[in-house]
């Protein structure tokens, strides 16, 4: 088998796979920080569309606040520890976003609300009624899957569908990768 049939085998199971992991999670993982760099860890229920994640989150909340001041969030989607074959290798999908906040006038807002109400019921909507609650899209740049030991994948590319072999770790100098591979698909975020 050549080095494209690989690519190509590597590309048909994972993207699927990362697809399924995204949509089997109902919350993900936030780190944002404040105006200070003080970073705060926090989470968040989350509806995923084409336009990338959306959130209802208050101004009450250190992670609101921190949403303000700084655009530029982490995300990851984490396995449940009672699903993990082990504690130390737990499934996990990280993204580097970019929070922007939605206008409570726009379509946009109603849609993203309507998105996490058809996840999580009638609540979201109740949610985005309440002043202090703002819907934010976190449109992601690039991202890491971690399937378990010695098996991360970047993705990246304009829409997170070239996937690269983390050969050398996590932080993998591009120079090393073990396998590059480019995706003509359907967008996805």
């Amino acid at each position: 088998m050549d080095h494209t049939q690989k690519d190509e085998r590597l590309r048909e199971r994972l993207l699927p796979e990362i697809d399924a992991f995204k949509h089997s999670r109902q919350t993900l993982q936030l780190a944002t920080r404040d105006s200070d760099g003080i970073p705060n860890a926090s989470y968040s229920p989350f509806a995923l569309t084409e336009a990338g994640f959306y959130i209802l989150v208050s101004d009450i909340a250190r992670h609101g606040k921190n949403l303000k001041d700084s655009s530029q969030v982490s995300v990851m989607l984490l396995e449940d520890e009672s699903e993990a074959k082990t504690v130390f290798a737990r499934r996990r999908l990280t993204f580097d976003v970019t929070a922007e906040a939605i206008a409570r006038d726009s379509a946009e807002f109603e849609a993203g609300v309507n998105a996490l109400a058809q996840r999580f019921g009638d609540m979201p909507k109740g949610l985005a009624q309440l002043a202090d609650f703002n819907l934010y899209r976190l449109t992601p740049k690039q991202g890491l899957y971690v399937k378990g030991f010695g098996q991360a994948f970047a993705l990246s590319g304009s829409e997170l569908l070239d996937i690269q072999w983390q050969k050398d770790g996590h932080r993998g100098d591009s120079s090393k990768l073990e396998s590059s591979v480019s995706a003509a698909a359907p967008a996805r975020p």
